[in-house]
């Protein structure tokens, strides 16, 4: 393996580009895949510049000064604008989820809760009636109570739904198609270096802001959270635009999104260590030091803009921030582990059957009404969701209420238990009481709702609206962990004498806490759909303050990776992007086969010989031919036919706008003018037309390989440059090529898939 001709021939090509700047040369296609190398050296070229000519005035000073600041600047302004739309986004979300079920009539622009925070006549039982608030049935009706307005508010609140999914679908299909779905996968296929023009456009966060709100208003069983890193993006690239620094260099902005993504989890979740970690984790796949302090300093930007905004007003970043009182006992890991083993299983069989349900909308005709489609689910989703008031509520709510520890504050079903001195119901404090029938009632709906949210996540997942996956996963993970919470808490109240229960669980002592172990159910399920660890137990220990429970999260979230591991090793993200055909190389996939780099270059034995360049014998015309008859991105230049000798690399777009541009500047160009890519112009007949000099647009030291070389270092290689093509060498006479996309097709073959069906579009 080697690097071309070293150091020296890549200096020497900078300096060269550098003299004869070709405007839109080192630019790239829409769908194309940038050069991380070239965009690096770029970069350093233009610190050198900057660096050398910093001592020569007082305004070359400040610009070198303004250009070591612009990335400290353009993360914070990310963080501003992410805190500041997300704390929009959910005051927006709250008010018009509440719309379904009424108005207030004080302030139309209230929520529920904020309408009866001013009234007098609210009692502690009743606490979210006041007489502000009018349900639909009592506008529409005058009466709050009987059929009647029961089903005048359930017809409400399936119009309300259906108006929102049905704006919300019109405004994605007709202004901003890049704004449906939840945008991570795209979003990690960009950070790889894949260029998807008009994605974090203006249009796309715009709409993506607005669409958000209707869909989670909506009812539909998503969430904000993973559109949120979306809009964050979206906001780091159009700052990135005011800074020439990260405007004109491809990976130079990558490193502004990595930041915006950290940004995005941190409003997300009110979760800022957890966002830089999910960052780190997840999403980026060149994540140098410098980005990890800007990452860092983005979050804590965005938490602070959106405590300041104080969305949910618990003066908290988040909703479900919970206080348990008791501490977590060693035989509690069964349970724990179980609900890791639940997790696995529910993010394996959530993948496969969500895959399975896009591929079919994909070929099918099915595909070709989203609006059909999302009216649809949206309206099956309203009419079950109605009766049930745990799929009723917002998830968020549903959450935080299977979070809560009972107390004697509480006034939920969940809490309520029968005292043991008359058998009435009532709230007490002491943890060791039997379940009342408000809680069987509650286990029933809870298990429908499980049920409800397990089949309606994997047909919502995917729709042409913005919907997020980590609320609804978190939804499932919270729901089960509480019936088994509540199963365990009686098991240990009615047979305390067990070896388990008896030495923590006596009589009238704390032992069993519920809401806990829908915590860490919660924590299990979404790790076992999208396979993340560390950054998982840090949000969920973050978003909740439980960090006295982490060994538990830890358990949980470990054994929902192993279990979903042993089924497939992607997770969801994964398994869209391979859904989509992007050219992603996933660097957590190991290449585990023998073969040689002589056995995936191309040209293969069947095949047309490789186009290549001569670098002093083509002509405009001929040069002009060879783009015309091939698709190619580029071409290697050698010194002739011959000798296959290698002199380096040159890009289509570079060449054909370098024609465009010495025919518009330069007099003389004729199509049998000789094109050269030497240091110095070959020898001419005197009546020959002026020749083009093209050495400025040549990649002097492309990467190679000998044929020799195994896949698995090959493979190794483009993961870790982030490389478009690698040429194939034999004793220093080019051989063949590799590109990103055969490495994709060789490991699709290598899995007995389709090579060609996995192929972007």
């Amino acid at each position: 393996m080697s690097n071309g001709g070293g150091v020296a021939s890549s200096t020497t090509h900078l300096l060269d580009f550098l003299e004869e700047p070709i405007p839109g040369v080192g630019t790239y296609d829409d769908f194309h895949t940038i050069d991380w190398v070239r965009e690096k050296c770029k970069d350093r070229e233009r610190h050198r510049k900057i660096n050398s000519k910093k001592k020569e005035s007082a305004w070359e000073f400040t610009k070198s000064l303004y250009d070591a600041w612009s990335g400290w600047l353009v993360v914070t302004l990310t963080g501003l604008a992410s805190g500041a739309l997300a704390g929009l986004i959910d005051i927006a979300a709250d008010w018009m989820n509440d719309l379904k079920e009424g108005v207030c009539l004080s302030a139309m622009w209230f929520n529920h809760e904020q309408c009866c925070w001013t009234s007098n006549e609210t009692t502690f039982a009743e606490r979210d009636k006041c007489l502000q608030w009018k349900s639909w049935a009592e506008l529409i009706l005058g009466q709050a109570e009987g059929p009647g307005s029961y089903i005048m508010n359930y017809f409400m609140y399936i119009y309300w739904a259906l108006s929102f999914a049905f704006l919300a679908v019109c405004l994605v299909k007709v202004f901003a198609p890049y704004a449906c779905g939840s945008g991570i996968p795209e979003i990690k296929t960009i950070l790889s270096g894949f260029i998807i023009r008009g994605y974090l456009g203006k249009w796309t966060l715009m709409i993506k802001t607005i669409t958000l709100v209707l869909a989670v208003a909506s009812g539909l069983s998503l969430g904000k959270e993973g559109p949120l890193v979306h809009v964050a993006c979206c906001c780091g690239n159009i700052f990135s635009y005011l800074f020439p620094k990260y405007s004109k260099n491809e990976a130079k902005k990558r490193e502004v999104l990595s930041a915006a993504s950290a940004a995005g989890v941190s409003v997300a979740f009110g979760a800022p260590i957890g966002g830089v970690l999910f960052s780190l984790e997840e999403v980026s796949y060149y994540f140098p030091l410098k980005t990890l302090w800007r990452s860092f300093f983005a979050a804590l930007v965005a938490a602070f803009v959106l405590r300041s905004i104080n969305p949910f007003g618990n003066s908290r970043l988040v909703l479900f921030y919970v206080e348990y009182h008791t501490p977590w006992y060693l035989f509690e890991l069964i349970p724990f582990i179980l609900l890791g083993v639940f997790g696995g299983l529910w993010g394996a069989f959530f993948i496969r059957a969500n895959i399975a349900w896009c591929r079919r909308r994909k070929s099918t005709r099915f595909g070709k009404y989203p609006v059909l489609e999302v009216i649809l689910v949206a309206a099956i989703t309203a009419v079950v969701a109605f009766p049930n008031p745990y799929t009723r509520q917002n998830t968020s709510e549903l959450i935080k209420e299977l979070f809560t520890d009972c107390g004697p504050l509480e006034s939920s079903q969940l809490c309520q238990y029968r005292s043991q001195m008359n058998g009435s119901k009532a709230f007490t404090d002491n943890p060791n009481r039997p379940a009342g029938p408000g809680v069987y009632s509650a286990m029933w709906q809870l298990c429908l709702a499980l049920i409800f949210k397990i089949i309606m996540t994997i047909f919502t997942f995917g729709l042409k609206v913005p919907s997020g996956l980590f609320i609804p996963s978190m939804a499932i993970g919270a729901i089960a962990g509480r019936i088994v919470g509540i199963a365990v808490e009686q098991l240990a109240y009615y047979h305390h004498d067990w070896f388990l229960f008896k030495e923590w669980c006596e009589v009238g002592a704390d032992c069993i806490t519920p809401g806990l172990y829908a915590m860490v159910g919660a924590a299990a399920c979404l790790g076992g759909v999208t396979r993340m660890t560390v950054s998982l137990v840090v949000i969920v220990f973050e978003l909740t303050g439980g960090l006295e429970y982490i060994v538990p999260l830890m358990a949980a979230v470990m054994t929902s990776k192993w279990v979903g591991d042993a089924f497939g090793r992607e997770g969801i993200y994964e398994a869209h992007i391979r859904l989509n055909g992007y050219p992603f190389l996933d660097a957590k996939e190991e290449f585990t086969h023998t073969t040689l780099a002589r056995e995936v270059m191309r040209p293969r034995r069947s095949d047309p010989p490789l186009a290549v360049l001569t670098q002093d014998d083509l002509t405009v015309e001929e040069l002009q031919g060879v783009i015309n008859e091939t698709s190619y991105n580029g071409f290697p230049v050698i010194v002739s036919k011959e000798s296959q000798r290698l002199v380096g690399f040159a890009l289509r777009r570079d060449i054909t706008i370098a024609i465009e541009n010495a025919r518009r500047k330069q007099e003389g160009i004729m199509l049998n003018s000789r094109v050269y890519f030497t240091q110095h112009a070959p020898t001419l007949p005197a009546d020959s037309p002026r020749p083009l000099k093209l050495r400025s647009i040549l990649d002097m030291s492309p990467f190679t390989v000998t044929d020799h070389t195994p896949m698995e270092i090959v493979v190794d290689i483009f993961r870790k440059l982030g490389l478009r093509q690698c040429l194939v060498t034999h004793n220093g006479r080019l051989l063949g090529i590799i590109t990103k996309k055969d490495i994709l097709r060789h490991m699709a073959q290598m899995a007995n898939q389709d090579p060609e069906s996995i192929m972007f579009n």
